[in-house]
């Protein structure tokens, strides 16, 4: 993968943050690419490889943001891009893989019943059935970014990833660990969608009946049980916080950076919130993954999140 668009996003260190926060806070923009997230690093690797060997069909379950980026791929090499998604999900998400001319089935339920219907399509037809967080070209495109920031960054002691199924923290997490080991690698999940961090914790695959927070890009109820043994080789904490909390680090991002993100984006943000004591005086860097999000329900959470002030 060498699209330009999506290696070298920008890294910068945000001061007008650092006051309402006590910490030094570097960004990494994932926003700033044409499908908005960090989800065509991975989709960039799959589409190649698709088109290198004659394949012309996949097919992906998302809550949004990796349909939008596998449409985004393959739509550039010719490919036929079936993606399922939740009826329920993200309008702005779903209208972008329509407009991207990828093939949208919705299904009534949530995420997990998006990937039971994605398998038994790639079953049935035949086809190639790309796994986030499972297939190894999804988290080969977000070690990308671990690359970009041991490359690139000034000296920093944690990181902190949003955790959802796992691509994005295993993927960046084996880099930062082979390449700077004393470096902290810290995910950060919903506390109301908690199913990878307390498998995190236990050490063995928890599930959970139901999810309900407006980050739904890290809204999984079943972690893959591979995609956790690789979190357990590389994270060195997975915290959970408060819905408020992402609300509030939404708000600083906009108010103070300038930035428009979806919930998912603002966890790094809501962790350091929610124990700035822990973070005090530290450099951190937090990854801006996404930035799809309706209009109407970001000024609906952001219209009635605090204002931090220095």
């Amino acid at each position: 993968m060498a699209n330009p668009w999506l290696v070298r996003t920008p890294l910068y260190r945000c001061e007008a943050l650092e006051p309402g926060l006590g910490c030094a806070v570097s960004i990494k923009l994932e926003t700033a690419n044409p499908v908005r997230s960090f989800k065509a690093r991975g989709t960039e690797v799959v589409a190649s490889l698709l088109a290198g060997n004659g394949s012309r069909a996949v097919v992906c379950a998302s809550a949004g943001n990796l349909g939008q980026a596998l449409a985004w791929s393959g739509r550039g090499r010719g490919l036929d891009v079936t993606v399922v998604a939740s009826r329920f999900a993200t309008v702005a998400k779903l209208d972008r893989i329509r407009a991207l001319d990828a093939g949208l089935e919705l299904v009534d339920g949530d995420h997990e019943t998006a990937r039971g219907r994605a398998v038994a399509i790639a079953r049935y037809d035949g086809i190639r059935l790309v796994e986030d967080s499972l297939d190894i070209e999804t988290c080969e495109g977000a070690a990308t970014i671990g690359l970009e920031l041991e490359d690139t960054a000034p000296s920093f002691d944690a990181v902190l990833i949003a955790l959802g199924g796992g691509a994005l923290a295993t993927g960046v997490g084996h880099v930062v660990k082979a390449l700077a080991p004393e470096v902290e690698v810290i995910c950060v999940q919903p506390l109301s969608a908690p199913a990878m961090t307390h498998s995190w914790h236990q050490r063995r695959v928890v599930t959970t009946d139901s999810t309900s927070t407006i980050a739904d890009g890290v809204a999984g109820r079943r972690p893959i049980p591979a995609v956790l043994d690789d979190l357990l080789l590389v994270a060195d904490d997975a915290v959970l916080v408060q819905e408020a909390s992402i609300t509030a680090g939404m708000r600083m991002l906009l108010d103070h950076a300038g930035l428009v993100v979806e919930p998912s984006a603002a966890l790094g943000i809501a962790a350091i919130l929610e124990d700035r004591e822990r973070f005090a005086g530290r450099h951190v860097v937090t990854i801006v993954c996404g930035s799809n999000v309706d209009v109407d329900a970001y000024h609906r959470w952001v219209g009635t999140a605090p204002i931090h002030r220095p």
